[in-house]
């Protein structure tokens, strides 16, 4: 029983660091580029897109479905980041809990 109290004060100060976490992560920017950099987005880790910086090399009309590419293609980069960034932090969290091999949190 002494084990199961202290499992269950583990798992309570690991809920009270994972919303503090949530709450980090809403300020926590990561950038994806493109084209060697000729596309940048801009996003929150939660996955918020931020901004977007386009080379203005690239504003002419016979690039558009190139410049279109790219933009999805550093907001994926970014969203990658952003993901590993965030698994990062939940191992750091869940770091001494005994769960179960490949149980991802949160539920």
């Amino acid at each position: 029983m002494k084990d199961m109290f202290g499992l269950m004060k583990q798992a309570q100060a690991m809920q009270q660091k994972m919303a503090d976490l949530q709450a980090e992560l809403e300020n926590v920017t990561v950038e994806g580029q493109a084209g060697g950099g000729m596309v940048r987005v801009t996003m929150t880790a939660k996955g918020a897109m931020r901004g977007v910086d386009i080379d203005a090399s690239l504003l002419q009309p016979s690039e558009k479905e190139i410049v279109e590419d790219l933009i999805v293609t550093a907001h994926e980069d970014a969203r990658r980041k952003g993901e590993a960034m965030v698994a990062e932090k939940m191992q750091a969290i869940t770091a001494g809990l005994p769960l179960p091999p490949g149980m991802k949190l949160p539920f």
